[in-house]
């Protein structure tokens, strides 16, 4: 079921330009590549907003500015604009929010790119 809810959010994600990281209570089970379950803790705001910015780095973003009180990263990518959004919840959930409404890039979108270095970075 988890696994499907992941795969629902992570689709949902390509398709709106955003993302929800789920911000459970205590631990939680995660199964990764070659079929081993290990357990994780929920994301913290910081180590999601560590994730962000160097997710963007990997797509190429250049970070303008990043202002973690607001939880807003903006920067350009070959002449578009981005921006990235960390918006806390009141149900315990992060929303991650990376928007480039001008990108041409495409086959992977730099969404695309963007959202597979942020799993990377946040261990999934």
């Amino acid at each position: 079921m988890a696994k499907h809810l992941a795969t629902l959010i992570a689709a949902s994600a390509l398709l709106a330009g955003c993302y929800y990281a789920p911000y459970p209570y205590g631990t939680y089970p995660v199964t990764v590549p070659g079929g081993q379950t290990k357990t994780i803790s929920p994301p913290s705001f910081d180590k999601s907003w560590d994730a962000a910015i160097g997710a963007a780095a990997d797509a190429g973003v250049q970070v303008t500015n990043a202002d973690r009180g607001n939880g807003r990263i903006t920067g350009n990518k070959g002449g578009a604009a981005v921006t990235i959004d960390l918006k806390p919840q009141a149900d315990n959930t992060l929303q991650v929010i990376f928007n480039a409404p001008d990108s041409t890039e495409n086959n992977p979108t730099l969404n695309q790119r963007w959202l597979a270095a942020y799993q990377r970075r946040m261990g999934r």
